[in-house]
C-alpha cells in the first residue's frame, strides 16, 4: 500500500508549478519535504488533496494504487487523504463538536448513524492528548483561535478522521516550541504500519519531534534530492546553496 506520484505536472492559472514530480509514500513511513520558497511543497500537497485552484496537466496521483485525479475532494478525503493546512480556515457558526460528526457520520455507511456517547468519549480523550480545552468543542471552527489552537485543531480533526495518508502542510508555522512538541505528539500517536505521512516543513526543528523515514528536497516543481533523516541536518547546516552545488 502506498500513495503515488507519477510524472505529476500541474499548474495555476497557466503558470506551470509542478513539473513531473514523482514521489513514493509507502504505508508505514513518515516522508518530509522541504525546499526553498515558491518551489511547489503546498501546491503538491492540495494537488493531492483536489485543491480547485490546481489544473492538474499530466500524470497520476495512486491512492493504494488506484488513480484519485478524478475525484472530488470529499470522495478523496473518504478515501482516506487528509490535509492539515497551513493557514486553517474559520467556519463561523459551525461548532468543532458538530463539524467532527458530521465529517464522521459522511462516512458512515447509509442509514447507519454515530454513536454519540462513543463520539463524545473519543473526542475528548484526543483533545485531552493535545492539551485542549474541552470549551473547544462548543466554539465555531477555528473562529478567533491562536495560530497554535488552529494547528492543534486541525491535529485534532486527524485524529478523528483516522486517515490513511496524512498530508501536513507546514504544521509547525507559527508554533511556540511548547505548542510544536504537544502537536508532534498528536502526530506520533498516529504513527502505524497502516498509514503513511507527507510532512512539508521548512524547519529541522519539526523534524527533531516527528522523525522521517525519508527527506526529500523540493525545487522548481520537481523531487531533486532524496535521503535519510540526516538530509535535514544538511540543509540546515549548508542551505539550498549547498544543494545546488550538490544535485
Amino acid at each position: 500500500m502506498s500513495l503515488t506520484i507519477e510524472n505529476l505536472q500541474a499548474s495555476v492559472d497557466g503558470t506551470p508549478i509542478l513539473k513531473g514530480l514523482n514521489l513514493d509514500i509507502p504505508a508505514g513511513e513518515v516522508h518530509a519535504i522541504m525546499g526553498p520558497n515558491g518551489s511547489g511543497k503546498s501546491t503538491l500537497s492540495k494537488v493531492i488533496a483536489g485543491h480547485d485552484d490546481y489544473e492538474v496537466t499530466g500524470g497520476k496521483v495512486l491512492l493504494d494504487g488506484v488513480d484519485i485525479a478524478d475525484l472530488e475532494v470529499d470522495e478523496r478525503s473518504r478515501a482516506g487523504i487528509f490535509l492539515a493546512f497551513q493557514y486553517p480556515a474559520e467556519v463561523p457558526g459551525v461548532s468543532n463538536a458538530n463539524f467532527l460528526r458530521a465529517a464522521l457520520q459522511a462516512r458512515m455507511p447509509d442509514g447507519e448513524e454515530i454513536d454519540a456517547v462513543g463520539f463524545y468519549k473519543s473526542m475528548y480523550a484526543k483533545m485531552d492528548e493535545l492539551e485542549m480545552d474541552r470549551k473547544f468543542t462548543k466554539r465555531a471552527v477555528n473562529e478567533g483561535f491562536s495560530g497554535g489552537e488552529k494547528k492543534r485543531n486541525e491535529i485534532l480533526q486527524m485524529m478523528m478522521l483516522d486517515p490513511r495518508y496524512a498530508l501536513l502542510d507546514e504544521t509547525d508555522s507559527g508554533l511556540d516550541i511548547d505548542a510544536l512538541k504537544v502537536v508532534a505528539k498528536g502526530v506520533n500517536s498516529m504513527r502505524s504500519p497502516q498509514r503513511g505521512f507527507l510532512v512539508i516543513t521548512h524547519y529541522q526543528r519539526l523534524l527533531d519531534y516527528i522523525k522521517p523515514d525519508v527527506v526529500h528536497v523540493m525545487s522548481d516543481g520537481q523531487i531533486v534530492k532524496s535521503g535519510g533523516a540526516e538530509l535535514a541536518l544538511e540543509l540546515e547546516a549548508n542551505g539550498y546553496d549547498f544543494l545546488k552545488q550538490t544535485v
